[in-house]
């Protein structure tokens, strides 16, 4: 029988409704959003500031800029080098289980795709820790795929727990949670959260997210903003460019993370800048329309219009195209990835969710930095 298709812009019930009106902004100022308007004379005006109004920042995603993308890179290795020195952070990911619960289109995750299915114990997860850790690893960022039956928050809790005893920084990128599940979280000692928005455009959202919880738009817009409200200390941003109209994705992704920053300037800010990958029973799922060039491009404006946000590079991405990028415009990447579940102790107990470009471990990663002239860090926080 086939799934109801609910509207995916109502909530469900459970799903907490926050007063903000970040959402309706962001979807007004992008609705107007027209790159093709811009010229080298808007792109050359905007390179001459030191701080970057929205115009500008539109202006820098805009083809017209891609000419400068040189005059771009160096503004950005700029202002990198003067908010964060010549530092990288390095971190992994953990994936403890990778049970879906919704039907996602672009995703190797998604409830029908035939992939085999896991969840680490407690006792397999703290192995897996243990093991990260061993390579010098100080930050985690724990995942689940999106099943709230199969990976409850619970559960999550106590893998955060566990992962505080091993590292000084815990992130979670999971599915979106209310107020008070962020808060318990945060207790257990997890200090980040990632959501991506995926597309900002709700009609494309609709299409490619048919059933499940993810499908409802707004709840996951807010995602960030419920984390902060829970106590958090940092939320990270960005759109899985090639899934709908990059250019304005990206644009709406800076502008989201601006107006939350406003809103709440004690938070940290990150973006990441995942591109469309092949996943299991999928080869043919690639951002066609987003080359290395175009990805450079959104990485130096989010730099140059938001100069305090980190910029992770992921392993999606090759090694020679993340080696360039690191102390240019990308703060933080990630090494001795595994993206099944588990992998890092024993064999691998869950499939991928997508192909990995970049299999370096944390050493060659390390050693990378340290040719370059960079220094990787792979602590910037203290546990108290």
């Amino acid at each position: 029988m086939a799934k109801k298709r609910v509207n995916h812009m109502e909530y469900l019930d459970g799903m907490e409704k926050i007063p903000s009106d970040i959402m309706e902004k962001v979807l007004m100022t992008v609705d107007q959003y027209d790159y093709s308007c811009y010229t080298a004379k808007d792109v050359e005006t905007a390179l001459a500031k030191d701080q970057l109004s929205l115009h500008d920042y539109g202006a820098l995603l805009s083809p017209a800029a891609l000419p400068y993308l040189e005059e771009m890179a160096r503004r950005g290795k700029s202002k990198t080098q003067k908010h964060f020195g010549n530092s990288i952070s390095l971190f992994t990911p953990l994936y403890i289980a990778n049970y879906c619960a919704n039907e996602c289109t672009y995703c190797g995750f998604k409830a029908t795709n035939k992939i085999h299915r896991a969840a680490l114990s407690l006792s397999e997860a703290e192995k897996e820790l243990k093991a990260i850790h061993e390579t010098g690893l100080e930050e985690i960022l724990i995942l689940t795929g999106e099943s709230r039956h199969l990976s409850d928050v619970d559960y999550i809790g106590e893998v955060v727990k566990l992962a505080t005893n091993y590292f000084t920084t815990v992130g979670i990128e999971i599915y979106p949670l209310n107020i008070d599940e962020y808060a318990y979280l945060h207790q257990c000692g997890a200090d980040f959260v990632s959501v991506y928005q995926e597309t900002y455009n709700p009609e494309t959202y609709e299409q490619v997210h048919l059933w499940g919880s993810k499908r409802i738009f707004p709840y996951r817009f807010h995602a960030q903003e419920r984390a902060l409200l829970g106590g958090m200390r940092g939320v990270s941003f960005g759109a899985l460019l090639g899934l709908d109209d990059f250019r304005k994705d990206a644009f709406a992704a800076g502008l989201h993370a601006h107006l939350i920053q406003q809103k709440y300037p004690h938070a940290e800010i990150g973006f990441s800048v995942p591109r469309l990958r092949p996943y299991i029973n999928n080869k043919e799922n690639n951002s066609k329309d987003v080359h290395e060039r175009q990805l450079l491009q959104v990485m130096l404006a989010y730099r140059l219009f938001m100069p305090y946000a980190g910029i992770t590079i992921s392993t999606r991405e090759r090694a020679g195209f993340r080696d360039h990028v690191v102390g240019l415009v990308a703060t933080k990447m990630s090494a001795g990835v595994n993206v099944g579940v588990g992998g890092h102790e024993e064999e691998q107990k869950g499939d991928k969710q997508f192909e990995i470009s970049d299999e370096r471990t944390v050493a060659d990663i390390h050693q990378m930095l340290i040719n370059k002239g960079l220094q990787p860090v792979y602590s910037d926080y203290i546990r108290l």
